[in-house]
């Protein structure tokens, strides 16, 4: 989750045995923390992100990807013990990109 947008919301449900994928974009980073340093434990998500409509999207952006890559913790948060929180995928779309989506369908409807 990034450290500069508060409003995004993680599932935090209890996690199985089902590993976290990320799309190329998000590729090595920490789902926690955004760093780029140290991969350590791979990231496992509850069944109900890992399953249906979100199984074929990144765990941190919502993009969808041909061919995903685990997710990783990095050691501060494995040190930390923020890898055992529960489920790390993002549930709700920030308020920056609903308002992108909302003047983009309300210029649509002008032209």
């Amino acid at each position: 989750m990034s450290r500069h947008q508060y409003d995004l919301v993680q599932c935090m449900k209890q996690t199985g045995p089902n590993v976290g994928l990320v799309c190329s974009q998000c590729d090595g980073k920490c789902p926690v923390c955004d760093s780029l340093v140290k991969p350590t434990t791979k990231v496992r998500l509850c069944s109900e992100c890992s399953f249906g409509h979100l199984a074929k999207k990144c765990i941190l952006c919502g993009n969808g990807y041909d061919e995903g890559v685990a997710a990783y913790y990095c050691l501060e948060c494995v040190r930390s013990e923020k890898d055992r929180e529960g489920c790390p995928r993002i549930i709700n779309v920030g308020s920056s990109r609903s308002d992108m989506i909302f003047n983009k369908r309300r210029n649509e409807k002008k032209a």
